[in-house]
Formats: C-alpha cells, sequence, structure tokens
C-alpha cells in the first residue's frame, strides 16, 4: 500500500488508518470498509438492540455503522421530501413504517437479499422488515393499585380510564398517534374484532379522541419516549401509563414499582425500513439481511422482553422459558392483544395525527 511513499508519508498515511478505524470507516483488518447510517431509538431499547443486533452483525457481516438516535418516520418522509436523505437504515413501529411506505418514502425490500422464509406472519411487508414483536399495554404502580392479576388490580383500558375506581394521574402519549386510538375505542366497550371497522370513518376517530379528551385532565404528562415511559414509574411520577412491554420490564428490573397485563394489548412489531434514496441503499439492504438472521434475535429476549419475528430464533435460543413465556409473541399471550391493523395506518394515520396533535394543542 506504501510501497512507493517516503517514511513520513508512511507515518501520516498509517496514522489516517488509525483514525478511521477509530471512527468505524475501516474494519480491523485495515481493508476500507463502507459504513451505514442506522438509527434507532434511545434508552433500554437501544442499548438491547447494540447488545443483541447491530454490534454483531457489523462485526461477522464486515458492514460499518453509524449509529444515530432520533429515529422517526416523520423525519424520513422530510428528507425523502427535501431530497436530503441522510440515513440508510431507521427503526419504526410498523404504523409508522406503513405510513412511510404509502407515502412512497421506503425503499422496496430486495426479498432476494433479504430472507425472510422463516419470519412470523404479518411481521414484514414489501418496505420494511421486523426486528422484533412488541407490545403497547398500560401499567400502573403496583404499591397503589396492586400486583397483576392481583384482586381489585386493573385488568382492562376501562380500568385505565376509570379514575373513580382508580383515582390517581395517567401518562399518555405525546406526538404521535399508533397506539393511540384503539385503547379509547376498547375503553368505550367496543369489541377488539371490532375495533378498526370502528375506526375505518373520521367520525370514529373524532369519537376516540373525544375519549382521550375525558381522560386529558388526569393525565399528569404526556410521554415522547421509551426512556420517558421507563423513568416515569421508576420515579413514581404518574401512577398509570400507556407504553411497550419492555421498556417496563426493564423499569421493574431497575427497581420501579409497575406491573401490566397484556390483557387488550396491542401486539405490534418494531421494523427496519430503508429511505427512499439512501445513499448507502445498497449496503443497507446486505445490512438488513444480516441483522435478520436468528442468531441475533435469539439474543434479543436477554436484554429487553421483545419477541423474536424470525421463528428461528426460538429454535436456537437459550432463554429460559419463563423468560419466553414473559414474551409478547408468546403463545400465552397473543390471543389475549389486538394486532395492530396496517392497512388502517397505512390509509388513516395521517388524517387521525392531526386530529390527535389537535386535542394536544388544546
Amino acid at each position: 500500500m506504501f510501497k512507493d511513499c517516503t517514511t513520513s508519508e508512511k507515518s501520516k498515511g498509517f496514522v489516517a488508518a488509525l483514525g478511521l478505524a477509530a471512527l468505524g470507516i475501516i474494519s480491523s483488518s485495515g481493508a476500507f470498509a463502507e459504513a451505514v447510517t442506522v438509527v434507532s431509538w434511545g434508552g433500554s431499547y437501544g442499548k438491547a438492540q447494540d447488545a443483541a443486533l447491530f454490534t454483531d452483525a457489523s462485526k461477522n457481516s464486515g458492514i460499518a455503522i453509524n449509529r444515530e438516535s432520533g429515529a422517526s418516520m416523520s423525519k424520513v418522509m422530510l428528507q425523502v421530501e427535501s431530497g436530503a436523505v441522510t440515513w440508510d437504515l431507521v427503526v419504526s413501529g410498523s404504523g409508522g413504517c406503513a405510513s412511510a411506505a404509502a407515502n412512497g418514502a421506503l425503499e422496496k425490500i430486495d426479498f432476494s437479499v433479504v430472507d425472510v422464509s422463516n419470519f412470523l406472519p404479518n411481521t414484514y411487508t414489501d418496505h420494511c422488515i421486523g426486528s422484533d414483536v412488541f407490545a403497547t399495554v398500560f401499567a400502573w404502580n403496583t404499591e397503589k393499585y396492586g400486583e397483576p392479576g392481583s384482586p381489585g388490580a386493573p385488568n382492562s383500558w376501562a380500568d385505565f380510564w376509570d379514575v373513580e375506581k382508580f383515582p390517581g394521574t395517567r401518562s399518555y402519549r405525546l406526538n404521535n398517534v399508533d397506539g393511540v386510538l384503539e385503547p379509547a375505542v376498547m375503553a368505550m366497550g367496543v369489541p377488539a374484532e371490532l375495533v378498526y371497522t370502528f375506526l375505518s370513518s373520521e367520525e370514529g376517530i373524532r369519537k376516540a379522541i373525544d375519549k382521550i379528551r375525558e381522560l386529558k385532565p388526569h393525565i399528569e404528562v404526556f410521554w415522547k419516549s421509551g426512556a420517558m415511559q421507563a423513568q416515569l414509574m421508576k420515579d413514581a411520577e404518574v401512577d398509570m401509563i400507556t407504553g411497550w412491554n419492555g421498556r417496563f420490564d426493564n423499569a421493574k428490573k431497575d427497581g420501579a414499582k409497575v406491573g401490566y397485563t397484556f390483557n387488550g394489548a396491542l401486539r405490534d412489531y418494531d421494523g427496519f425500513g430503508i429511505p427512499k434514496g439512501a445513499p448507502n441503499k445498497d449496503l443497507a439492504m446486505q445490512f438488513l439481511a444480516e441483522v435478520s438472521k436468528p442468531q441475533y434475535q435469539a439474543n434479543l429476549p436477554f436484554h429487553i422482553t421483545y419477541g423474536p419475528t424470525n421463528s428461528k430464533a426460538y429454535d436456537i435460543t437459550t432463554a429460559p422459558q419463563e423468560l419466553l413465556e414473559a414474551l409478547p409473541s408468546h403463545p400465552n399471550n397473543v390471543g389475549k392483544m389486538l394486532a395492530v391493523d396496517l392497512d388502517w395506518y397505512a390509509k388513516n394515520r395521517g388524517r387521525a395525527l392531526e386530529l390527535y396533535m389537535e386535542l394536544l394543542s388544546e
């Protein structure tokens, strides 16, 4: 490489190479490697993905990654609209992926590269590959309301809305409509199988928002992220809250007095999408293929209680039965939950978000 260089030039080149290696732009072998920008969230979820998925997938594939937090499909759509796309692979809830795809903001997945032959049903689309199965649940302070399943403990979305039977402060989602309207509809007594039929008209969407409006005087704080969900419960700042099961499990490990139920929860998945016009589209597709392999997903439950989307991960995981039974994708839990309807999100998410933002601004 430095055959025709002077000693000084060799030194400069070696120092430069060390600098690039430190930045993850060249591999430890010294060969130049391209890098993809992978954007996810922070807190325990981001740490879990790094530990279970990203670090080893990068090492084994030889594809360097630049990790960023603050994932948002709204930001992806803005990047695509402005023609200034800087992200290559972005994590989002399935509803956000569906909406971004419907707006033409995501690349189509190349299934000759990304193998989904062993994925669970409804955990991938033409534009999004599921990374984990999670549940949007309501959680509560167990010192105030009791442990899950105990006499008198809350057990339904109707209980979450019942501030007479369960007096106390609430917390709800801010600036995002994913998983926001369905609980309100179930709290009205609509059966789970009819929730999306109810929400198929603007009248139904407005009624759901009116139900949230009823609860708004009791909402102490609107949460912005999974990390905030966990912190609110660790600090006992609110009595009941909506959020993601894995965040509450990790908060409990950290000492939070928190419990939740899968009854009426929304069964959903996080997925990877590649923004339309991503600067490293082909490399991002290769990294997506690598990170979707079962050996990485099998490690995820050790770091956060979200289930794999690749069914082969269940065959090779060494996770104990108790841990597996706590996952949203475990057969014991699936039947208790409402599966998120991605077609509804693709058609209605934009308008529903507008109406929800109007409520938040009141």
